[in-house]
């Protein structure tokens, strides 16, 4: 990422929607048929792939920017949540706002992201907190889905904090028995994922929530390791998650398993 390669003064053949070829202009064979060309002149310019974000949360009620002014005041993540910030304070917000409001909040975010070179990106839930308000957050992601000229994925984030008045456990079985059937039964998931951390959804929570996920067709990507390493890679890894993500806390022992699941036979996690 630290030296990036430049072609000078150069051309782009695009058919179909796809590269068809490319090369410095000294190299140019030149164009036979003009019929239908439109050719786009970028001098000064830079022409780039676009990228892929494969891990947003572009949908929510309210910015943290305060609590990220905590963090860089020295307050831990685990302190702002018990101060009443982090994700419990984000989801009342969420469950309170309308959800046209949330569509047209999160379209914004979107256009954005894509004048900034977004070309493809996952969405997840998470910020409801309850059923109902889980799949008020799926709806508008279908209806960015719709909306958009970009491909995106929708990702049931079912386990990310655990709601007022209730244990992980607890909520885990409301996930499994009611929000994963509910949100299936939509046709719009592409993906579940689940907070596997101390103090959020230990290691027997996300099992179930990946078992129940694969049972309904769907595969996983998961919030792991953030602050703790639990074993979670591990069992991500022998449940065929897609992807693990975070990972500030690694050992020897994830690195493994990773190596592990990349040789398996039909791809990587």
């Amino acid at each position: 990422m630290q030296a990036l390669p430049v072609l000078e003064d150069a051309w782009l053949a695009v058919e179909d929607g796809r590269i068809a070829d490319f090369g410095r202009m000294a190299d140019f064979p030149g164009i036979s048929d003009w019929t239908g060309l439109q050719v786009v002149d970028c001098e000064g310019r830079f022409v780039l792939p676009s990228w892929v974000d494969g891990h947003t949360h572009l949908v929510y009620a309210a910015d943290r920017s305060a609590e990220f002014i905590d963090r860089l005041n020295g307050l831990s993540y685990q302190v702002i949540a018990e101060r009443g910030g982090g994700i419990l304070n984000s989801a009342r917000r969420l469950q309170s706002m309308d959800e046209d409001a949330l569509f047209e909040a999160a379209r914004t975010r979107l256009e954005q992201a894509m004048n900034d070179g977004i070309g493809a990106l996952e969405i997840k839930t998470g910020y409801g907190l309850t059923v109902e308000a889980e799949l008020k957050m799926l709806r508008v992601i279908d209806r960015l889905k719709r909306a958009a000229p970009i491909p995106i994925k929708a990702t049931l984030l079912g386990l990310h904090a655990v709601p007022e008045g209730l244990t992980a456990a607890e909520w885990t079985q409301i996930a499994v028995e009611e929000l994963l059937p509910a949100a299936a039964a939509t046709g719009t998931v592409d993906y579940i994922d689940a907070f596997c951390e101390r103090g959020y959804f230990g290691l027997e929570e996300t099992q179930r929530w990946l078992e129940a996920g694969a049972a309904a067709g769907l595969r996983a990507k998961v919030h792991v390791n953030q602050f703790n390493a639990l074993g979670g890679v591990a069992l991500c890894a022998e449940w065929g998650a897609r992807s693990v993500d975070h990972l500030e806390e690694l050992g020897e022992d994830d690195v493994e398993a990773l190596v592990a699941a990349m040789e398996q036979p039909g791809g990587p996690m």
